[in-house]
């Protein structure tokens, strides 16, 4: 009776990537316009942007729940578009923990014939490998679009109220990160017990930077910084260069100075491409050299640069792998029901966990 009186069903997988979660939406999606997966995200930003509340906000979802909306692809060489959609309205043009996520779906659901294929984003095409055994998805690894961070972002003085004077780079892998060290900040080592504070800074750095410092990607529309890393210093074994970290993500954006924020659970795909693309600028990592980047949870991506590439505007950039693991966590239909009083979700959020 309840899926009768159903204004809206979704079919949805849902996944976690070193601890992140993702929710895969299969099935239930009107058809997106677009010509290019710009055009798509724009217009899921603009025309369907309940359906990301939907799913991600309570009581349906909570602070760290991420959405993948499977679309047609733009480009005749991907198998699926995928616009993704987070917590405060944020529509990243690519996102490494969701797409090993779409990945381990799309093969363990029998929805792509090849372990190897390509994937549509607002980003460009990102090509994936997954190694399979058994019928299980064990590590996905993608060829993330061109990152970069450039002389004129990085060592940027940042006065931060509350916090002080901070130095940090602002990298592209994908997203526009803030990069900071957590020494710098009296923050470190990294612990997840001190979570909410390390939240709270983050949140005051990244307001600070977009007032002063605001960026956008040379060859599309795409405005930051939006996201934080905090990182400890990399540190450099005999045949790897490893470094911990944690993203700071913003769950709500009412304001400046009322942000609110999440720790990203997995070390976080576009994170590593980024603070890859900023060690490779201050001479730190080379080409081919592997890198093992741990989250705040203990859970780890491998990233390598593969070639140095320059963009259209003359900016010169790298072209990151980054390789983890997916594990799908259950198979679900969403229902909204045309007497649910919260067909956004919970707005605004209850300032306990949000």
């Amino acid at each position: 009776m309840v899926v009768r009186r159903a204004r809206r069903l979704l079919q949805v997988v849902d996944a976690h990537c070193g601890g992140e979660p993702a929710r895969v939406v299969v099935g239930g999606l009107p058809v997106v316009p677009g010509s290019t997966m710009l055009e798509k995200r724009q217009y899921f930003r603009e025309h369907l942007d309940h359906l990301r509340c939907l799913l991600c906000h309570e009581p349906r979802g909570y602070p760290c729940q991420n959405a993948n909306f499977l679309v047609a692809p733009t480009s005749p060489e991907a198998s699926f578009g995928v616009v993704i959609g987070e917590q405060a309205g944020v529509y990243p043009a690519m996102s490494g923990h969701n797409l090993m996520c779409v990945a381990t779906v799309l093969v363990e659901a029998g929805m792509v014939s090849d372990s190897n294929f390509k994937l549509d984003t607002p980003a460009g095409i990102v090509a994936v490998h997954v190694e399979m055994d058994g019928g299980k998805a064990r590590v996905v690894t993608l060829q993330n679009a061109p990152s970069f961070c450039r002389p004129s972002d990085m060592d940027i003085a940042l006065e931060v109220p509350g916090v002080g004077l901070v130095r940090a780079d602002v990298a592209f892998g994908g997203m526009w990160y803030c990069i900071v060290d957590v020494n710098d900040v009296g923050l470190g080592p990294l612990d997840r017990r001190r979570a909410r504070e390390i939240a709270r800074v983050g949140e005051a750095i990244k307001a600070a930077a977009r007032r002063h410092h605001p960026v956008t990607h040379p060859e599309y529309a795409y405005d930051g910084p939006d996201i934080l890393v905090f990182r400890e210093p990399a540190s450099r074994d005999a045949d790897e260069i490893r470094a911990l970290n944690t993203v700071v993500m913003s769950s709500t954006t009412d304001s400046a100075e009322t942000w609110s924020a999440m720790l990203d659970r997995s070390p976080c795909g576009t994170g590593t491409c980024a603070v890859m693309a900023q060690l490779h600028a201050r001479g730190e990592l080379g080409l081919n050299e592997r890198f093992v980047h741990e989250s705040i949870v203990g859970t780890h991506f491998i990233g390598r640069l593969t070639e140095e590439c320059v963009l259209g505007d003359g900016t010169k950039a790298v072209r990151p792998t980054i390789s983890g693991s997916a594990w799908i966590t259950q198979h679900a239909t969403v229902v909204l029901d045309p007497t649910d009083p919260f067909p956004r979700g919970i707005l605004p959020h209850v300032a306990d966990i949000w």
